[in-house]
């Protein structure tokens, strides 16, 4: 970290330990004599305050082994340190591969801030490559000229940290691939430690690899990381948006407490990337956000967005995605311009974005223009009719409450819709789509075959598992269901079978009503509604969830626990429901307390008087003291068995 004073003063930190000129740094890098680092600045350092000069006198190191002493003492305070200690120190933090890292993007950043990098460096036959990956003196020079040239230049302005072209995404491959980092190096160690004790003569492979460090990594990685997160899978449209969420937060991000009003802002360069819409609520407003609808992460973690290509006034089909730095290069018309059947822009001069701010411009000027009008908005943004009509506020809770609905057992797809409902519906995954054309061959409520449309030999058969009454992360239920008849023909890309929350392969996530709004005897007082009893008797409204109830079966100090139908002390009209194994019997609607699986286990006893001992020679184990330890059902739920088993019995739960 470089910082200015204003005496002219500029200094280093490294790992946030005491500042030290940049001189000393400049001379432990081999950069010379005060003579050979004025040349370096000579062309920027003209201003009223000599920033170099005012620098050097603060330096006390007037050789490369005392500047590489004076950094030592900075990084290992309390160390006594020596020219060669110092030197294999700095070596090892900047210039050995396998402990500092700039990676491909730090390199690539690094040119395309610092553009006479690059010419530098070539004068000096000295190219660098994305592959070039370790701290060099040029790079610490051009900081340099660059922080002088900021200070010396009326009105230049510094980077804005929350810049989308300064903040770069960070995905789950490169997450893991830093923790697994760790565990080979974990596992380096040990093998060097077993290859310095055993016998290299009679050494084995298998005796030297453990790989159990590694697994433990990897392991706590997937259990434990703050971006490893149970999928939100309650509709299509939530697992779809959880996929595409960003958070600023994280390893090696903000904290909710700290971050500031800034960080959470909504940024011009956000424009197609990040939607300005769809964010939570509560202390995580801001901090974490959804990829706008058309936006991608580059090969570099920076977000881009499409452009049509614009040339001589006429828009052309060639579609370019642009970085947020790329995008203030150019003016860019938005999609509500109009333009004649011929793609030529129609307005002499239209709304643009010029160079990043807004204004007018001729259309001979437009270098590109949005590909859509909702393209500055995430997926769950765009589904909302008419949002240009809507509160910004009630915009971000129908976005949110998007996510939160049931699939229903009758799916409707909406009457007023954007056009989108049967993208996400298919982009979801969780619809079935015909990978060839062909024909239906049979259909049913497991499996669909379709036959492919060839000739002779190239004819196939492909045959498509449906997925009926699985359980999903929130507990509702994925069951898919075939939209197509036996002898039907289907195209390439056709829906054959909706999921959940999906009607004739359109997003479902509600059902169309006819609203009307009127007092009714005060019964929709404030936020009430009054719903007819036909949408009760239909089923509009009602959703089918699935939960687990388990119960262990344990050997105990006292004796084994038993699954039985047959629990002492409990009335004929608990146990009605129970088979002989103590299981509740498929189809019995079980309440709240209602036993699930009937279940004994023995407890502690006394010595048995001559009464009870009689009793236990006459009616055996039925006279032993148990206690009942049945799974019951939990309070507030009304429900079905559905498929009870010995090892995990499940309950189909209906909710209206």
């Amino acid at each position: 970290m470089f910082e200015t004073e204003p005496s002219g003063f500029i200094a280093v930190r490294i790992d946030r330990k005491r500042k030290a000129p940049i001189t000393t740094l400049l001379r432990a890098f081999g950069a010379g004599d005060e003579k050979a680092m004025q040349e370096l600045v000579a062309n920027v350092d003209t201003g009223d305050v000599r920033f170099l000069e005012e620098t050097l006198k603060k330096d006390a190191a007037k050789t490369q082994g005392e500047a590489l002493v004076e950094i030592y003492r900075r990084l290992r305070p309390g160390d006594l340190g020596t020219p060669e200690a110092a030197k294999e120190l700095i070596w090892n933090m900047f210039f050995n591969f396998e402990r500092y890292d700039l990676s491909k993007v730090g390199r690539w950043k690094t040119e395309q801030r610092l553009p006479a990098l690059r010419q530098t460096t070539n004068n000096k036959q000295q190219t660098i490559t994305a592959e070039d990956r370790i701290l060099k003196l040029e790079d610490v020079v051009e900081v340099l000229r660059e922080i002088i040239r900021l200070n010396n230049t009326l009105g230049s302005q510094p980077d804005q940290i929350d810049h989308l072209g300064n903040r770069r995404v960070r995905t789950f491959p490169e997450f893991l691939q830093n923790r697994m980092r760790v565990g080979f190096m974990r596992m380096e160690r040990i093998i060097k430690d077993r290859m310095s004790t055993l016998d290299p003569g009679t050494i084995t492979a298998s005796q030297l690899v453990n790989p159990r460090p590694m697994i433990a990594v990897v392991k706590e990685f997937f259990t434990s990381s703050q971006i490893t997160q149970f999928m939100d899978n309650e509709n299509p449209l939530a697992e779809l948006e959880h996929k595409r969420r960003v958070s600023a937060t994280g390893p090696g991000g903000l904290t909710r407490e700290r971050a500031g009003f800034e960080v959470r802002d909504v940024q011009p360069s956000h424009y197609g990337r990040i939607c300005p819409i769809q964010t939570p609520e509560g202390p995580n407003i801001g901090l974490v956000g959804h990829l706008a609808t058309y936006a991608r992460v580059n090969a570099h973690g920076f977000i881009e967005t499409p452009y049509y290509k614009v040339r001589s006034g006429r828009v052309t089909k060639d579609i370019q995605y642009l970085s947020a730095y790329e995008e203030e290069q150019h003016v860019i018309a938005h999609a509500g311009v109009e333009v004649s059947p011929d793609n030529g822009i129609v307005p002499s001069r239209v709304e643009a974005r010029i160079k990043g701010e807004p204004g007018l411009a001729d259309r001979a000027q437009v270098d590109f223009i949005d590909v859509g009008p909702e393209q500055s908005i995430s997926v769950a943004t765009s589904l909302i009719p008419f949002l240009r009509n809507d509160d910004a506020n009630r915009a971000l809770m129908g976005s949110n409450m998007q996510r939160q609905a049931v699939p229903l057992v009758r799916a409707q797809a909406p009457l007023v819709g954007t056009g989108l409902e049967e993208r996400v519906a298919k982009d979801s995954g969780l619809a079935i789509i015909a990978e060839e054309e062909g024909k239906i061959t049979f259909v049913d409520a497991t499996r669909i075959r379709v036959e492919s449309s060839g000739h002779g030999s190239r004819r196939k058969e492909k045959e498509y598992g449906l997925k009926t009454f699985q359980r999903t992360n929130q507990y509702t239920c994925f069951h898919q269901r075939p939209i197509v008849s036996n002898g039907d023909h289907v195209k390439q890309g056709q829906v054959i079978a909706d999921g959940g929350a999906i009607d004739r392969g359109r997003l479902a996530l509600g059902t169309n009503l006819l609203v009307a709004f009127m007092p009714w005897r005060g019964f929709n007082y404030e936020d009430a509604i009054i719903i007819s009893q036909r949408l009760v008797k239909e089923d509009a409204y009602t959703s089918i969830h699935i939960e687990d109830f388990s119960c262990q079966v344990r050997e105990t100090k006292l004796g084994p626990e038993v699954t039985t139908g047959d629990i002492p002390n409990v009335g004929e009209e608990k146990l009605k429901d129970l088979d002989e194994e103590g299981i509740v019997r498929i189809g019995a609607e079980v309440g709240p307390n209602d036993i699930l699986v009937g279940k004994i286990s023995p407890k502690g006893e006394a010595d048995l008087t001559p009464e009870e001992r009689l009793l236990r020679a006459i009616f055996g184990e039925k006279a032993r003291d148990v206690k009942d330890t049945s799974l019951l059902m939990p309070q507030g739920k009304l429900d079905t068995s559905w498929s009870p088993e010995l090892s995990n019995p499940s309950i189909l739960k209906w909710r209206n």
